[in-house]
């Protein structure tokens, strides 16, 4: 019976690897599509357009006056 077992582990062994071999070696798929969309989005959004630069007026957001405050 003992040796039978020293002859199933390495039979085992070989299974493992197989198996192992074979998920490897899967073929596998890029997903380029959609990043490359996104980063030509993003490339579009940061080249400089005929539109001049966003300008924050008086009482919006980012415009943090004390003058304006009102009194507690």
């Amino acid at each position: 019976m003992a040796a039978l077992a020293w002859l199933l582990i390495p039979l085992v062994g070989v299974l493992v690897a197989v198996v192992w071999a074979r998920w490897a070696a899967r073929p596998r798929t890029t997903a380029d599509g959609a990043s490359l969309a996104g980063y030509e989005r993003f490339r579009a959004a940061m080249q400089p357009g005929d539109l001049p630069p966003l300008r924050l007026g008086k009482g919006e957001a980012g415009d943090a006056d004390a003058t304006d405050a009102e009194p507690v």
